[in-house]
């Protein structure tokens, strides 16, 4: 049984859940519009620029919104901050250090900037960290446990930076020292994003707890977000590399999570239809 939108959890309920649903359904409206528009742009030009903290943006309200309805505005501000704040803080010390992610610095084409690190790239953290999670709770099913949330958790963030940094760097917002041999990034780098997930997947463990079925609009921004990127560079970008890696990493576990909800979904339906005709059955006698 679940508690959601009821208030249990701090969810508002009644019109506050069919706002906040609408909350989520209108940066998600822009977040497609602004994928769409993408390719179309000229690469590397203002209006991809913009279009990149358009989509980033609009992925982070999406998020919001639907973590708000899910554990209340309060609980979902704090996680929001706190992600953001961690993660500059690790992309700061990735810039000056190196470490964890490898070598390498922003350009001044994504700006404002906050200690030399564009104010979108913790947002994107947040925005992409609670639908993977939700999309490993769900995966799991019954097998669903912190340890498993937080690794899988961290293994569905990191898949899809696959596509993420291909693009980024493709557009000049970030520049790697040395080169790697996947689309010009090293290794170093998803082995950062792996730990680094990993860490943030632990985090939201305490700050957003699991309640239950895992939120379904945060799962479907995940399974959205497999087959916009896999379509749009097979099909726009024009690199079927990077399509099929990072199409082979994120869409299994997107659809592992919807084939879990719709199997939860179906046997709930038929318990219930076993529950009127008992019911009715037992009415007649």
């Amino acid at each position: 049984m679940t508690r959601r939108s009821t208030g249990a959890v701090g969810g508002p309920a009644g019109g506050g859940a069919r706002a906040t649903r609408l909350g989520a359904a209108i940066p998600a409206a822009i977040t497609l519009a602004g994928m769409i528009a993408t390719p179309l742009a000229r690469r590397g030009g203002p209006v991809r620029r913009t279009l990149s903290t358009v989509v980033v943006s609009g992925l982070f309200a999406t998020t919001s919104a639907a973590a708000a309805r899910r554990w209340g505005a309060p609980r979902a501000a704090i996680a929001a901050t706190g992600v953001a704040a961690a993660t500059t803080a690790v992309e700061h010390l990735g810039t000056t250090s190196g470490r964890p992610f490898g070598a390498y610095g922003y350009t001044n084409a994504l700006r404002p900037q906050v200690a030399g690190v564009p104010a979108i790239v913790p947002l994107a953290w947040f925005a992409m960290a609670v639908p993977a999670r939700e999309t490993a709770h769900a995966a799991l099913g019954h097998r669903s446990t912190p340890a498993r949330r937080i690794a899988l958790g961290a293994v569905a963030l990191t898949a899809w930076d696959l596509f993420l940094d291909p693009q980024m760097v493709g557009e000049g917002y970030w520049r790697w020292v040395r080169a790697g041999r996947y689309r010009g990034i090293p290794v170093t780098n998803y082995l950062g994003w792996l730990a680094t997930s990993t860490a943030v997947m632990a985090a939201l463990e305490v700050a957003l707890p699991t309640d239950g079925e895992a939120d379904r609009t945060l799962v479907a921004e995940y399974g959205v977000m497999a087959g916009m990127e896999t379509l749009g560079f097979a099909a726009f970008f024009k690199d079927r590399v990077v399509a099929a890696v990072g199409g082979t990493a994120m869409v299994p576990i997107a659809a592992a999570a919807a084939r879990s909800l719709w199997r939860s979904r179906h046997w709930r339906v038929v318990g219930d239809v076993r529950v009127v005709r008992h019911t009715r059955g037992a009415g007649r006698g």
